[in-house]
């Protein structure tokens, strides 16, 4: 009976402790959300105030830049706002360098040139260190720029990186911890360069885990790559996977943020393409943007883990959802990459569902791209939330730009807004996709690039997006559309005794 009454004083104490933290952590993180099991009504958003993107090459050789757009200042709380426009070098710097350019526009998109860095910020760092036993070494880089934005140009910010001509080469990305490609292995591609960039004013340690078609690399990890502060490093990748055809990279770090990007060409001396940043190891991914051009597409996966994957695909498409390998499965051992042909894909604008028995990562690959590219990519990705922002879409005759738009699951409603035309609003069906040729804007303005803005309109179901720029009868690019966002989600308090205790 002691210890009964003991065990209820103390279950007593626990309740009490309990909801006094409970309260105590609800107004430290006001406001307060109250919760009853699983249903949760989120009383409160914060505004994007902050955000940084990374750009890779604008600025090499060739000429190039950066396309800006930030949400106009009417979506969110009035504040002043400003994008500055920096370099990173090999060397690295103790804050960021001088401004190439400054912005204060929300909701206009601007175009700025960057020149070609100088020699001395390609130099290496003395002692730069070499990894992988040696045979990756940090070579020079030059043209690397970084983006960080306040206020209401921070808000669904999107930056995307041109090169010759004006062309949009790849989508800037945000700085972060994990970052997995999968695509072309040597055997198919003379140059793999990997950039690292370190936006932050603290050096970053990054190791990166390499899966091929024969299975990891146990005795060459690329591991110890020190990145200098607002540095940048490329390692060329080609000699320590030499014979590849296919390549799964996972960059991670132990100390520090990185923005990475991956390069490919057939040529040292030609641009190659860009490949987009795949979404992390999962069961059911979805690959959206396929065009509706023609050629096969070649399906790349990566299994990081130890158990081998059994994958199943399922095409979404204009006339609905099938199984483009006839419902069979495809096998890849644990720790491998592999490559799947899916010629029955040739010709239909698509979003590609993979799923897994185990966690993997997926990009596709189309023919098509500039010069020296294996073809053209996109990559698994997820729903758009809030708003997914395209910032440089070319009004050029001879290309045309269209928005491949999926809903695997239910149908979904989305309003697609161009500058200096209305507003349109479009119907998926379930399990359907969409195809939505741009417009370009009428008048003078119909002759400079412009941006798109796809909204998903309230009681939508998941919408995946990509956008394809088309020279011709060419695929030029595909960039799969992620979310842009202008309020971060405030995590709710719940009243449970395990949102406190362990």
């Amino acid at each position: 009976m002691r210890g009964l009454f003991a065990n209820k004083f103390v279950l007593g104490g626990l309740v009490l402790l309990a909801l006094g933290a409970q309260f105590g952590l609800a107004t430290i993180s006001h406001p307060v959300v109250l919760a009853a099991g699983h249903q949760t009504r989120l009383l409160r958003q914060a505004p994007v105030t902050t955000a940084i993107r990374a750009c890779p090459s604008p600025g090499s050789p060739g000429g190039g830049g950066v396309a800006i757009i930030a949400s106009p200042a009417g979506t969110g709380p009035a504040s002043a706002g400003r994008a500055v426009v920096t370099r990173l070098s090999a060397a690295g710097r103790a804050a960021a360098g001088v401004p190439l350019a400054t912005l204060t526009r929300p909701g206009v998109l601007t175009r700025t040139a960057i020149t070609t860095a100088t020699a001395r910020s390609g130099r290496v760092p003395p002692g730069s260190q070499t990894a992988a036993g040696g045979k990756v070494l940090a070579g020079p880089s030059r043209g690397g720029v970084v983006v960080q934005a306040t206020g209401s140009m921070a808000r669904a910010l999107a930056v995307e990186q041109t090169g010759a001509g004006g062309l949009p080469t790849a989508r800037c990305d945000s700085p972060g911890t994990d970052f997995w490609f999968v695509g072309p292995g040597p055997h198919s591609v003379a140059s793999m360069q990997l950039y690292l960039m370190n936006t932050d004013d603290q050096p970053a340690d990054a190791e990166v885990d390499i899966f091929t078609d024969t299975g990891p690399l146990l005795a060459s990890t690329d591991t110890g790559i020190t990145v200098p502060a607002h540095g940048l490093l490329v390692q060329s990748l080609a000699k320590l996977v030499h014979g590849s055809r296919v390549v799964g990279l996972h960059v991670r770090t132990s100390v520090g943020r990185l923005v990475a990007a991956l390069r490919e060409s057939k040529s040292a001396s030609e641009p190659g393409a860009w490949l987009p940043a795949s979404q992390p190891p999962a069961t059911s991914l979805i690959i959206p943007g396929l065009p509706a051009s023609a050629g096969t597409r070649e399906l790349y996966v990566a299994v990081p883990g130890t158990d081998n994957a059994q994958i199943r695909l399922t095409a979404v498409t204009a006339k609905g959802s099938y199984r483009p390998t006839g419902g069979s499965a495809i096998d890849l051992p644990g720790g491998s990459a592999g490559t799947v042909p899916l010629p029955s894909l040739g010709g239909v604008a698509a979003a590609v569902k993979v799923s897994s028995n185990v966690p993997i990562t997926a990009a596709m690959l189309a023919p098509g791209g500039p010069p020296g590219a294996p073809g053209v990519f996109t990559a698994a990705t997820a729903p758009i939330e809030q708003q997914g922002v395209i910032a440089d879409n070319l009004s050029r005759a001879s290309y045309t730009g269209t928005l491949v738009l999926s809903a695997p699951r239910g149908a979904a409603r989305v309003r697609i807004t161009e500058d200096g035309t209305p507003p349109r609003v479009i119907a998926i069906l379930p399990k359907h996709t969409a195809v939505v040729r741009l417009h370009r804007p009428a008048g003078p303005a119909g002759r400079s690039p412009f941006a798109v803005v796809i909204t998903p309109l309230a009681g939508s179901g998941p919408v995946y997006a990509g956008r394809v720029l088309a020279h011709g009868s060419t695929v030029e690019s595909i960039f799969p559309v992620l979310s842009t966002l202008t309020a971060v989600p405030l995590p709710p308090a719940r009243d449970s005794l395990a949102t406190v205790l362990p």
